[in-house]
């Protein structure tokens, strides 16, 4: 394919060269003359292990070269790639001014009459919402009736520096916003032989990827560097606790516990933060992450509970399925649903409980004493299968997924387990 790239920094250059070791003509963009001059001699503006041998072989070959700007060439193209910066403003927002004049630049050249759309793929990190907001009435104002001329995409990439050529070829995904969530046949072609997952999806998940992805990573630095700090005032090995915590892959290194869902709760989480914030805290450790988690767990309770009961009528009946801290337990020890269960009471709501696991006569010691220190009245607000089938009941809350496998109706359910 012919591919344009707006904007030749890290993320843009690396994309030309690997798109021409797969056998793309490239044609890259950029403001700078100095850069377009470099790389139309073969050079590499930018350090990159790798990509000065990528960027003079094609310029050798003939199949890159660089321009600051681009005519009519552009309709010769099949897809024009934008990876110019969304740097941050003062207020921590990202400056979308570049984005906006490539995309008007990108729309006054196109050309209506094209054959097939040029795929128009976005690969800098813009707010949930840019595309649709933004960019699509920068291109509906110019092109009008004719924006048939162009498909618009959100393609986030993956890259870390200094092994941006390896990422390129062996991401950990591939995700790819479009209008409706369908896949796109030159995108189909642009990632053809890269063996990763891939997600079609509209674009406000696509673009909040990065987000999501670099803010988790964020976190695990800083949870990490916490907790070698505390290593350290305890006489602890950091980098023994660290060979011990990565090489559970099953539990630490995995999907689980990153499900949005319910709030953490057990015997174990909560009581073993806030012993982890007291260990810290006696060592006059400071740990911001760690001490917020306590903190965004109740934010966490506080939103499930208005997410539950919003637009509910005073008085109505609700019904909730599973009220230990999680399925196939009784263990009500700081359970979030217990919490939520006391909510709903003192909030004037006639609430019923099931749970198939959960038989007050054996429950014992703590756990006894966990339940009707909070919950008193616990016995009498259980109910068996039969009756919570055959209730009428204007809320099922649904914290465990029991409550879709039961047939259980309602005039509303909320699933705490997953939120949709």
């Amino acid at each position: 394919m012919r591919i344009a790239i707006y904007g030749l920094g890290y993320v843009g250059l690396t994309a030309a060269g690997c798109l021409t070791k797969a056998g793309h003509q490239v044609v890259g963009v950029d403001t700078s003359g100095d850069k377009v001059a470099s790389i139309n001699r073969g050079e590499t503006p930018l350090f990159e292990p790798g990509l000065d041998q990528l960027v003079s072989g094609a310029v050798r070959n003939g199949s890159m070269k660089a321009t600051q700007h681009l005519g009519a060439e552009l309709n010769e193209c099949d897809l024009a790639i934008v990876c110019v910066g969304t740097p941050s403003a003062s207020d921590g927002s990202h400056n979308m001014s570049y984005i906006a004049e490539v995309s008007r630049q990108i729309a006054r050249t196109v050309s209506p009459q094209r054959r097939k759309p040029l795929t128009v793929v976005y690969r800098s990190t813009i707010r949930p919402g840019t595309t649709e907001e933004l960019i699509l009435p920068i291109f509906a104002s110019i092109l009008g009736e004719e924006i048939g001329a162009v498909e618009l995409v959100y393609n986030p990439e993956f890259l870390r520096e200094s092994v941006a050529i390896q990422d390129y070829f062996n991401p950990p995904k591939i995700v790819i916003g479009t209008w409706d969530g369908n896949p796109s046949a030159n995108m189909e072609a642009l990632n053809r032989g890269i063996l990763a997952p891939t997600f079609y999806t509209k674009y406000r998940e696509a673009e909040f990827t990065k987000f999501v992805d670099n803010t988790f990573h964020a976190m695990k630095v800083s949870f990490a560097n916490e907790i070698g700090r505390v290593c350290l005032k305890l006489g602890v090995s950091a980098a023994k606790v660290h060979e011990i915590f990565v090489a559970d892959t099953k539990l630490n290194i995995s999907p689980y516990y990153l499900r949005p869902g319910g709030a953490f709760g057990g015997s174990c989480l909560p009581k073993d933060v806030r012993a982890l914030q007291y260990l810290a805290a006696e060592a006059k450790v400071d740990t911001a992450v760690i001490n917020s988690l306590i903190k965004s767990n109740e934010a966490h309770k506080e939103f499930l509970f208005e997410y539950c009961t919003s637009g509910l009528a005073p008085n109505a009946k609700v019904l909730m399925v599973g009220i230990a801290f999680k399925s196939g337990s009784d263990d009500l020890r700081e359970s979030p649903n217990l919490d939520l269960a006391r909510r709903l009471l003192q909030s004037g709501f006639s609430l019923k409980i099931f749970d198939s696991a959960l038989r007050p006569e054996l429950l014992v010691g703590q756990n006894l004493g966990y339940s009707y220190a909070h919950l008193p009245n616990l016995a009498n607000l259980l109910v068996s299968e039969d009756d919570a089938k055959k209730g009428k009941f204007d809320l099922i809350i649904d914290t465990n997924g029991q409550a879709s496998a039961l047939g259980l109706q309602g005039g509303k359910t909320a699933r705490l387990d997953a939120l949709p």
